[in-house]
């Protein structure tokens, strides 16, 4: 439901990106990451979103999905879903229906006086409302047109939809995730979180301001054609090159490195810890620490590309020793002579760990339902233009009003028509 409070004011006016005007007709994460990275930066990210209908449909797809769900300072359940709030902050919403003429209308208008537009429509389906990139870059030739996909702009597989699970699996990264297929429960394992949609929302953030730098060049705007398996392809970094240098496919190595070894978790006496040895004298130091100071010299493990031919041998070696000693003991002891290690934290240890803590990760802003939400802080420290939070993950149609208002002078006749119209909520 609109209504008539004011647009949030950024907390940091002087941010990297103030001034900037985003249209983020996006929904799930990719396009949704992308638009809160740009307004943790200062931008004024407007979230397009289809008005709530009879049947309580509309919005972005992630406010309903939950469990679980935001609580109220009384503890309530709310329906706030928790996956919305995780890339929505910074944004006001406006309700628009763009099935109809008139929502079209409005946002043909806003996007004549929007910098960029992120959308992750199918291809071509925006171009049955009149709202396609070339026909709002000839409205706007200084507008910048982000659009998001799950295979491109082109290609055989331009027309199918495209979800982070299926590009994991379809690019590759399920290849080379999981147990090896000897070990128990092997098999194919997606990551756990979509990550896929997130490097693909964190290059369109880079996309868009090269394209930001290009118009200050040129004058004018362009359109970023981005895909969910373009991306995923991209992010495999090392492993697709092992395999285009040597020609053979890299397997799954449950959580070693194909390349470094030691470099995955080993048991201990109270759980698991994580070893990153990444030179031969890091080596050296941990056969010290290990109480087997021979393996250092060992010509089957003292270079790395011996390690790594020897892993078969080495690794139940460094495995037996290491379940002598609790994870904190082995820790304290590494991190005392420079061994990259640490423990497998739960959740619920990452966010009591001191250095997160230390770090601020975990931001509190005020909500109208819950009076505070918890989120997540922008990982990017800028020292003269920092990140702001100015506004929690906004209520579908929470500021429609002000938007409008603000950004194309309508008066309340005029909303009221558009409400009558059904072209907004």
């Amino acid at each position: 439901m609109a209504d008539t409070s004011r647009i949030p004011e950024n907390k940091a006016p002087g941010g990297a990106l103030a001034g900037l005007r985003v249209l983020d007709l996006s929904r799930i994460l990719a396009g949704p990451w992308a638009g809160q990275v740009l307004g943790d930066l200062g931008a004024e990210v407007v979230k397009i979103e289809r008005p709530q209908g009879p049947d309580g449909e509309g919005g972005d797809d992630t406010r309903r999905w939950g469990p679980p769900y935001l609580r109220d300072a009384d503890g309530r359940e709310t329906d706030v879903a928790a996956y919305f709030l995780c890339a929505n902050r910074n944004k006001t919403s406006v309700a628009v229906d763009m099935a109809t003429p008139e929502g079209q209308g409005v946002i043909r208008a806003l996007a004549a006086r929007a910098d960029v537009l992120i959308e992750n429509f199918k291809v071509g389906g925006l171009a049955r409302y009149g709202l396609d990139p070339a026909t709002l870059r000839a409205l706007n030739p200084r507008l910048i047109v982000c659009s998001i996909t799950g295979f491109g702009q082109t290609g055989p597989y331009a027309g199918r939809a495209g979800y982070d699970f299926l590009i994991q699996a379809m690019g590759g990264l399920m290849s080379i995730t999981g147990a090896p297929g000897d070990a128990e429960g092997a098999g194919p394992q997606k990551a756990g979180v979509a990550i896929t949609d997130i490097v693909t929302g964190l290059y369109a953030a880079i996309g868009i301001l090269a394209a930001l730098t290009a118009r200050a060049r040129t004058g004018e705007g362009q359109h970023i054609d981005l895909a969910l398996l373009d991306t995923q392809v991209a992010s495999l970094a090392n492993q697709a090159m092992n395999y285009l240098t040597t020609g053979v496919a890299p397997g799954r190595l449950g959580n070693a490195h194909p390349n470094i070894v030691p470099y995955q978790d080993f048991p201990t006496g109270d759980g698991a810890m994580i070893l990153a040895v990444g030179n031969d004298g890091q080596f050296a130091r941990l056969c010290g620490v290990l109480g087997f100071a021979e393996w250092g010299t060992d010509p089957r493990f003292a270079t790395n590309r011996a390690r790594v031919e020897n892993r078969a041998l080495l690794v139940p070696l460094i495995g037996a020793a290491t379940r002598q000693r609790r994870t904190a003991d082995w820790v304290a002891a590494l991190e005392g002579v420079g061994v990259p290690c640490g423990p497998v934290n739960t959740l619920a240890e990452v966010f009591a760990d001191p250095q997160v803590i230390a770090r601020g990760l975990r931001v509190d802003l005020p909500h109208p339902r819950a009076g505070t939400v918890a989120l997540v802080r922008n990982p990017l420290n800028l020292s003269g233009t920092p990140v702001a939070y100015a506004a929690p993950p906004p209520a579908l149609g929470e500021h429609t009003d002000a938007v409008l208002a603000d950004w194309l002078g309508l008066d309340g006749p005029a909303l009221a028509a558009l409400k009558d119209a059904g072209a907004i909520g």
